[in-house]
């Protein structure tokens, strides 16, 4: 292990499996609708969960309606409300909360995640992982241009912990945004690259998105984290 002064964490597919969220508003909105619309919750939950592992993204809930017959322009926005705004059912990764404690004697902690703020918080608040890190920093705190991979929140996570960018690491799932940021600020990168995860497949768009190393399990992320 480097002398890392901090290690800093994404939060989705990082920490924890995004697809429960998703799964999770879904379930959300499934109950919505059928208190709305009088459609049976199973089933649109079912539908919705069909779509998304067609691998159907950014479109799911106007496939969705137009499937039911129901006006999409003016839906959309209401089930979008629904879903962001729901509580979540969420559960870090096993293995992940035993590492978090075991780091604490290491170095100092952060989280930094992407996201709509509020969204973003309700995880947080859900998973009950506040008390695990030294900071933790929002993208969306800044504004959307601040989101990732803009360098903005990397500096303020190493701010607030008090460390220079240099003397830290990243651990995140995405490389078409998590990385590039944190490397131009001399961040060292570890690309979190879980089976399970969105962006397993995905490629670097060029060697400056790349991370510079990258595990598969946490077995092997608690074996380069925690110095032997």
């Amino acid at each position: 292990m480097n002398n890392w002064q901090a290690i800093i964490f994404d939060l989705d597919d990082t920490l924890y499996p995004e697809r429960e969220y998703v799964l999770s508003g879904f379930a959300a909105v499934a109950e919505w609708a059928e208190e709305q619309f009088g459609l049976t919750r199973d089933e649109s939950f079912a539908t919705l969960r069909r779509l998304y592992e067609d691998g159907v993204r950014g479109r799911t809930f106007n496939l969705w309606l137009q499937a039911q017959g129901l006006e999409e322009a003016r839906w959309v926005p209401e089930l979008v409300r629904v879903y962001r705004e729901h509580t979540p059912h969420i559960a870090l990764f096993p293995g992940i909360i035993l590492l978090l404690n075991q780091l604490h004697s290491v170095c100092r902690l952060g989280l930094l995640t992407d996201g709509y703020l509020a969204v973003q918080r309700r995880k947080v608040a859900s998973l009950n992982i506040a008390e695990c890190f030294q900071a933790i920093v929002y993208s969306d705190e800044f504004g959307r241009e601040a989101w990732k991979p803009s360098p903005i929140p990397f500096l303020a996570v190493t701010d607030r912990l008090g460390v220079a960018p240099e003397a830290t690491v990243y651990v995140a799932d995405n490389p078409a945004k998590d990385f590039i940021g944190a490397r131009e600020l001399g961040m060292h990168t570890l690309w979190a690259r879980y089976s399970q995860g969105d962006y397993t497949l995905l490629q670097p768009p060029t060697a400056q998105y790349a991370a510079d190393s990258e595990v598969d399990t946490i077995d092997q992320l608690r074996t380069l984290l925690i110095p032997h």
